[in-house]
C-alpha cells in the first residue's frame, strides 16, 4: 500500500462518549501500535457526530441533547489537546456533520427532523448558526461533500434514497441536481457514503439489510448510480442487520465495513479501476461497533464498541488489508465516533 505521510509522526485521535457527555483525546503511537488517553473534554451534552477542518485545527461536535448545538474546538498543533471556543445552536438532533473542502461551512444531517443544514464557520473556525434549512426525505442520516466541493450527497435512511445536490461555497446555497435523488433497493436503509480517490466510484452502505453497493459517479452532473451490490454480514449470521460505518485507506485499496449485532468489521480490496469489491474476511471487534476510523497514514484503524465501552487499535497489513489487534483502551460509555490527525 503507498502510505500517505510519515509512519514517525505523532497522531492524535478524537473520540466522543455520548452518555459520559465528553471527548475522549488519545495519543496513537503508529511506531509501537499503542494508544493513550492524553485529555477527556467535557461537552455539556450527548455529544455523537464529530468533524474535523480540512486544516485539521479545528473539531467540532454535535450534541443531540437539548439545546442541540455544535461546538466548536481549537486543536493545539504540539499536543492535539482541545479548547472549546464557541458554541451554536442546530436545528434538530443532527447524527451527521462535515465541514465543505474550504472549511467555510458546516453541513449536518437530522435523522429524527428530516431535514439538513448549513452553517457558516467564522476565519476564526468557530461554527456559527445554521443560514439554511432544508427539508429531506424520511431519516437524513449523513451529508457528503465531493472532492471538488461542488456536489453534496445526503443519505436518506428512511426513505431509501440519496438526495443530489449542487453546492455554492460563495453562498452556502444548496440546489437539487437532475435528478434530484438516487433511489436505492426499498428497506435497504442507505446510511453512509464515501467517494472513492479515483473520483468516479463511490460505496453506500446501507444499515437495515447490511449490504454495500458500488456506486458511479458522474461529477459534472453530480449524480449516482448504482452498479453492484455486496452483502456485508459474515457467513452464518442470522441475526437483524444493523450496519454502522465505512470507510476507505487513503489510497482507495482497501475499504471496511462495520455491522453492529454481529460485533464485526468487513475487509474489502478495492480495484482502483472496476471500483469492485473483493470480500477478504470479517475481523470480530469490539461490542456495537458503530464508529471507527482510519489514520491518514493509511495504517492503522481505530474501532470503538457502543456497549464495550472501549477501542481496539488495528494495524492494516498493507499486503493484503488484514486487520491484527494490536492495542486496548477503555474509554467513557457509549463511544461512538472517531477522527484521527496527525500533529504538525
Amino acid at each position: 500500500m503507498a502510505m500517505q505521510g510519515c509512519a514517525t509522526r505523532p497522531a492524535v485521535a478524537y473520540v466522543s462518549n455520548a452518555d459520559s457527555k465528553d471527548i475522549s483525546v488519545l495519543a496513537l503511537d503508529r511506531d509501537k501500535g499503542t494508544v493513550k488517553a492524553i485529555q477527556t473534554v467535557e461537552t455539556g451534552g450527548m455529544v455523537m457526530p464529530l468533524a474535523l477542518s480540512p486544516d485539521k485545527r479545528m473539531l467540532y461536535a454535535a450534541l443531540r441533547s437539548e439545546p442541540f448545538s455544535v461546538a466548536s474546538f481549537s486543536i493545539d498543533s504540539s499536543t492535539g489537546s482541545l479548547k472549546r471556543v464557541g458554541t451554536a445552536p442546530l436545528p434538530d438532533s443532527m447524527a451527521n456533520i462535515m465541514t465543505d473542502r474550504t472549511g467555510r461551512w458546516l453541513f449536518a444531517a437530522s435523522y429524527g427532523g428530516n431535514k439538513i443544514s448549513v452553517s457558516p464557520i467564522g476565519a476564526d473556525g468557530v461554527a456559527g448558526a445554521a443560514v439554511s434549512v432544508l427539508p429531506t426525505g424520511k431519516n437524513a442520516h449523513a451529508a457528503i461533500i465531493d472532492a471538488a466541493n461542488k456536489n453534496l450527497f445526503v443519505t436518506n435512511l428512511g426513505s431509501d434514497q440519496v438526495l443530489q445536490y449542487s453546492f455554492d461555497a460563495a453562498s452556502g446555497k444548496l440546489t437539487p441536481n437532475t435528478p434530484p435523488a438516487l433511489a436505492t433497493r426499498p428497506g435497504a436503509g442507505p446510511r453512509h457514503l464515501v467517494l472513492h480517490p479515483n473520483g468516479r466510484h463511490g460505496y453506500l452502505l446501507h444499515e437495515l439489510d447490511a449490504t454495500v453497493d458500488l456506486v458511479s459517479y458522474d461529477p459534472q452532473r453530480g449524480t449516482l448510480s448504482v452498479l453492484k451490490t455486496w452483502p456485508t454480514l459474515p457467513a452464518g449470521f442470522t441475526g437483524k442487520p444493523w450496519a454502522a460505518d465505512l470507510h476507505l485507506t487513503p489510497d482507495g485499496r482497501y475499504l471496511y465495513t462495520s455491522e453492529r449485532n454481529s460485533h464485526t468489521l468487513a475487509m474489502w480490496a478495492v480495484d482502483t479501476t472496476s471500483g469492485e469489491l473483493k470480500l477478504i474476511g470479517h475481523q470480530p471487534t469490539e461490542k456495537q461497533p458503530r464508529g471507527f476510523q482510519i489514520d491518514p497514514s493509511g495504517q492503522w484503524l481505530l474501532a470503538v464498541g457502543q456497549t464495550s465501552h472501549a477501542m481496539t487499535a488495528y494495524k492494516i497489513d498493507p499486503a493484503t488489508g488484514k486487520l491484527a489487534a494490536q492495542a486496548s483502551l477503555p474509554l467513557g460509555k457509549n463511544p461512538n465516533w472517531v477522527e484521527i490527525i496527525e500533529l504538525r
